[in-house]
């Protein structure tokens, strides 16, 4: 589904070259639940960006469905990340103003989707992350995890082939955090989505079923069920 080869991604911060990326050659299926991990600066998030469409790399390419999507417009990228690719941040990235019903609703505004399957397709999803009662509650009045679970229904309603996670239980304890992992896990499992976590949580990292190690822009390892590379 996934094909990264030999991305590179360098930024300039004042006259400084800054190398965050170097060489990444990595494959991801289709129904993957995999963790991309790191410490802080190892590039994780720059090559989670890239994948989602959201940065450009500075030399190599990123294949999904066999389409470079460096040859794609600017338009043709958003078309890719409206319809297939869902987000997930740290941050939650709720509007505060919006109940959890619009918050979720705002990924199908622009798809041509009539208003009863949107109204079918969000309450369906809220009521599948265990908030079908919270549809009228804004973010200021759920706890930290509930709006978690919003942020996770609104990746995931309008059924996109893959989901982006980037440092998911970052803002979470650590039982509310393994909550959130245990019901993406049930939602990967059930509906085949590819999950691609950034992290640095040791949680993410046992729950992921592959886990690829990210360390000064490269590459420097991998796990998969109980074997390592």
């Amino acid at each position: 589904m996934v094909e990264v080869i030999d991305l590179y991604k360098d930024y300039k911060v004042g006259k400084v070259l800054f190398p965050a990326l170097r060489g990444v050659d990595l494959l991801i299926d289709n129904g993957e639940f995999t963790a991309i991990a790191g410490p802080s600066g190892s590039g994780k998030t720059t090559l989670l960006n890239i994948i989602g469409c959201l940065d450009t790399p500075t030399k190599g390419k990123v294949m999904i469905n066999g389409k470079a999507i460096s040859d794609l417009s600017a338009k043709q990228q958003a078309e890719l990340r409206k319809k297939e690719i869902g987000f997930v941040f740290q941050t939650f990235n709720l509007i505060p103003v919006l109940t959890a019903y619009e918050n979720v609703e705002m990924p199908l505004i622009l798809l041509d989707m009539s208003d009863r399957e949107k109204k079918h397709n969000i309450i369906s999803i809220l009521e599948e992350v265990g908030l079908g009662e919270y549809l009228h509650r804004r973010p200021n009045e759920m706890s930290g995890g509930q709006q978690q679970r919003v942020a996770i229904a609104r990746a995931l309603v309008k059924n996109p082939t893959m989901v982006l996670a980037d440092e998911p239980t970052a803002n979470l304890d650590s039982a509310t955090g393994q909550d959130i992992l245990q019901l993406m896990k049930g939602l990967n499992e059930k509906h085949g989505t590819t999950f691609i976590f950034s992290t640095h949580d040791k949680l993410v990292m046992d729950f992921a079923r592959r886990l690829v190690k990210l360390r000064d822009g490269k590459i420097v390892g991998e796990e998969i069920k109980g074997t390592s590379t």
